[in-house]
C-alpha cells in the first residue's frame, strides 16, 4: 500500500528520481564506464543513489546498459543495501532513450526526477528544492550561474556575440517535472525525429516539444558532473 505523504513538499503522489548509468563515457578514457570507477572505495553511481536514498523520494529507478544489469543488482543494490532502487532497467542508445525507459519503468509517479549517475555531490537539500519547484512550476532544473565570460562562435571559431554573463547559467541535474507533463514531452519526442537532433536535456524536451517555460533553481557549483579522469581528483578533493 502507497504510503500517505506528510511532509511539506505538498505532494501526494509518488515521487520517483530515475538515475541514469548507461552511458559510455568515452572521455573518461577508460574501459570501465565512468559510473562504475571507485571514488574512494565505492563506485561513482553509489554516492548519487545513496543521496536519493536519503531523501523524501518514494522510489529510484536505476537506468543502466544491459551488459550491468547483473553487475547492479549484486554489486550495487544488494552490496549497499538500497532499499528504494524499486527497478533496474535497460538504457538506450542515447541519453534521451534511457530517460524514456525510465519514464515508462515509473509510470505510476506524480513528481519525477531525473539524474545523471556521474553526479556523485548531489546533496539533500538540492533534491528537497527540486521536489518543492516541480510541485510549484511543474517543471524545473538544477544550476548555477556562469562564472566565466561566454561567447558565442561561428563556425570558424570566431567570436561573434557575448551574451551578459548573469542570464548564463551552466545546467546540472536533477531536473524534476510533473509526471505527466514530461511524460507527454517525450511520448512527442520519440515521435519525431527531427526533434531528437541535439537533445541535451530534459528540460530541453519539455522546451521545445510542450513550449512550457522550465523554471531554473540554484544547485550548487560542487555538483559537478564527473567526465573527465581530471574530474576524478576534483570529486575527491570536493567531498572531502
Amino acid at each position: 500500500m502507497e504510503r500517505e505523504r506528510t511532509d511539506v513538499t505538498g505532494v501526494t503522489g509518488k515521487v520517483t528520481a530515475i538515475v541514469l548509468a548507461a552511458g559510455q563515457g568515452k572521455r573518461m578514457q577508460s574501459k570501465i564506464q565512468k559510473q562504475y570507477l571507485l571514488l574512494d572505495g565505492k563506485p561513482l553511481l553509489y554516492y548519487s543513489l545513496k543521496a536519493f536514498e536519503q531523501s523524501s523520494v518514494d522510489e529510484i529507478v536505476l537506468v543502466v546498459s544491459k551488459d550491468m544489469m547483473q553487475y547492479c543488482e549484486r554489486e550495487i543494490v544488494a552490496q549497499f543495501g538500497f532499499q528504494k532502487i524499486a527497478k533496474i532497467v535497460e538504457g538506450g542508445k542515447e541519453r534521451y532513450h534511457s530517460v524514456y525507459e525510465g519514464l515508462k519503468a515509473a509510470s505510476d509517479a506524480e513528481i519525477v526526477l531525473i539524474h545523471d549517475g556521474a553526479r556523485p555531490l548531489v546533496t539533500q537539500k538540492i533534491i528537497e528544492d527540486s521536489i518543492l519547484a516541480a510541485v510549484e512550476y511543474k517543471a524545473c532544473a538544477v544550476g548555477m550561474p556562469v562564472k566565466d565570460t561566454i561567447k558565442i562562435v561561428n563556425e570558424d571559431q570566431y567570436a561573434v556575440r557575448t551574451p551578459e554573463r548573469r542570464r548564463v547559467w551552466q545546467i546540472q541535474t536533477p531536473q524534476a517535472f510533473s509526471y505527466m507533463l514530461l511524460r507527454k514531452a517525450y511520448d512527442l519526442l520519440m515521435r519525431d525525429e527531427k526533434c531528437q537532433e541535439g537533445i541535451t536535456d530534459d528540460a530541453m524536451v519539455v522546451e521545445t516539444m510542450l513550449n512550457v517555460p522550465v523554471k531554473l533553481i540554484e544547485g550548487s557549483y560542487s555538483n559537478m558532473k564527473v567526465t573527465t579522469p581530471e574530474d576524478m581528483e576534483i570529486a575527491r578533493v570536493l567531498r572531502q
